[in-house]
């Protein structure tokens, strides 16, 4: 069974893998920009927090989850961090924040959705707009800057040549969690409490503990993600991350993630995470409103789940 659910994973990240180099194909055509080093290194940089974020949403929707608080989290942990280095310039303290913000976030979605069996969309929905508006609260609608240079390798610094060090960062990263997901008893858990949770628990899985431990990684990744965007851009701004988890889950359902849990790689996810890259990157090549990218986006999660329940039916 496991042999089977492999080769069928295989064969959605390989068809997505063949959408995404024929998109690519098909833009070098359309346009000579795209396949230019400096537009894909920008492909990279656009879509590096969505790729950490990604991480942790594949982890959540696997467990039959999801996790809607993602990118306000992102905005607000790295506002608070860009207070701290703006204030003190300590980056070691600002990092600390960012992930201690992150934890109490992760803690609280993870108890109420694995504990107590609230709704992960209501719960989820509801800490969003919790770091939403404290994000406000906290700046009085004002952004930071003035960041320590050395703060900004994380966003900017180049390790070999014309590699951003973002990069190697996150496919260590997207390693690492592959590797947690299928070596690990803790990735068996994670799998098995998406497919069944009630079998799972009298299986003998601490299947809350999964769940709270999966929302705090999620969480944790937000935070990665938000660092990464204020260094990058030394700067931060309250409406940073502020609908930004659409494109998250859209890249982990176009990369196979099941929204009704269960299955899911990060390859997978990577992906997808490409796809959602390249359709943005093409959209402003060919001078498409920012709004219609966003129905673009809406539209591709719409099909991508469509084509979830037809798979189910087929293998019914």
């Amino acid at each position: 069974m496991r042999r089977i659910w492999t080769l069928r994973n295989n064969r959605t990240e390989l068809m997505m893998l063949g959408v995404l180099l024929f998109g690519c194909i098909l833009m070098s055509v359309i346009s000579q920009t795209f396949f230019t080093k400096g537009n894909l290194l920008n492909i990279c940089s656009q879509q590096s927090t969505t790729a950490l974020m990604a991480i942790g949403m594949t982890m959540v929707i696997i467990t039959g989850g999801i996790d809607l608080s993602v990118g306000t989290l992102l905005g607000f942990s790295g506002m608070l961090a860009a207070i701290e280095l703006q204030n003190s310039g300590n980056i070691f303290k600002a990092i600390l924040i960012a992930y201690g913000l992150a934890l109490v976030i992760g803690l609280i979605n993870g108890y109420l959705i694995g504990y107590m069996k609230l709704p992960a969309f209501i719960v989820t929905l509801g800490t969003q707009k919790v770091c939403q508006s404290m994000n406000y609260v906290v700046t009085d609608g004002s952004s930071a800057s003035k960041f320590p240079e050395a703060f900004g390798f994380i966003g900017k610094g180049k390790l070999i040549g014309d590699i951003p060090f973002y990069l190697v960062m996150i496919i260590i990263l997207y390693i690492i969690f592959s590797l947690v997901m299928t070596k690990v008893k803790y990735g068996r858990f994670l799998y098995a409490t998406g497919s069944n949770e009630e079998a799972s628990r009298l299986s003998g899985i601490k299947t809350k503990k999964v769940i709270m431990i999966t929302y705090v990684i999620s969480a944790f990744m937000a935070a990665t993600a938000g660092l990464v965007m204020i260094s990058r851009l030394m700067a931060c701004d309250p409406t940073y991350g502020n609908g930004a988890e659409m494109d998250v889950i859209a890249a982990v359902v176009i990369g196979g993630t099941f929204m009704s849990g269960g299955k899911g790689t990060l390859w997978g996810t990577a992906i997808g995470v490409f796809i959602v890259g390249v359709l943005r990157n093409s959209l402003n090549l060919l001078g498409v409103n920012t709004f219609w990218q966003g129905t673009a986006i809406g539209v591709v999660i719409i099909l991508a789940v469509l084509a979830e329940q037809l798979s189910h039916k087929k293998k019914g």
